[in-house]
């Protein structure tokens, strides 16, 4: 069965992403379930640095202007850390990995889109932040490329705002 796919629109065009269900069965999953609950719909990229990556999915980035965009969650709470030894996916361009707090088993609805190579963020380097990669945009790179040159307001805040519009996921 083919993994699930990931519509994203933003107010800067569309974004496709494959859903690494297959080897991420948890973080993949639990992201498709917001998705298709519409969790994601309304939010803002509340965190985007030139050079490294596109971070979204707080709640509390509904209002851009927000203070606390980027310190919420989902409904439910946290998921368990996937680690698998069989699926040691590097933080490359383009991949999709679970942001965190830096403690273990904090990640909840926020990811980041690299834009460049992160190795030193993979979950089996010999780093302390540990960030598994769940999926990986397939369609729709320019888009990524134009939020990341997006001018930047306070904490690194895209300014104006980038927001998601709709996600949808099939599969």
């Amino acid at each position: 069965m083919p993994n699930p796919v990931m519509s994203c629109e933003t107010s800067l065009g569309n974004f496709k992403v494959e859903l690494f269900e297959d080897k991420m069965p948890v973080t993949a999953g639990h992201i498709a379930a917001l998705a298709r609950d519409g969790f994601y719909d309304g939010l803002h990229f509340h965190r985007v640095i030139k050079g490294f990556m596109c971070q979204f999915g707080c709640p509390n980035s509904k209002d851009p202007k927000s203070s606390a965009a980027g310190t919420g969650g989902p409904p439910g709470g946290c998921v368990d850390d996937e680690f698998p030894e069989d699926a040691k996916l590097s933080n490359e361009p383009g991949t999709l990995s679970m942001a965190n707090t830096g403690s273990p088993n904090s990640g909840g609805s926020q990811f980041f889109i690299n834009t460049v190579h992160n190795s030193f963020l993979d979950w089996f380097s010999a780093g302390q932040s540990k960030h598994p990669v769940f999926g990986k945009v397939t369609e729709g790179m320019d888009v990524i490329t134009a939020i990341e040159a997006c001018p930047k307001g306070a904490n690194d805040r895209p300014s104006p705002p980038v927001q998601m519009v709709k996600v949808t996921v099939k599969g």
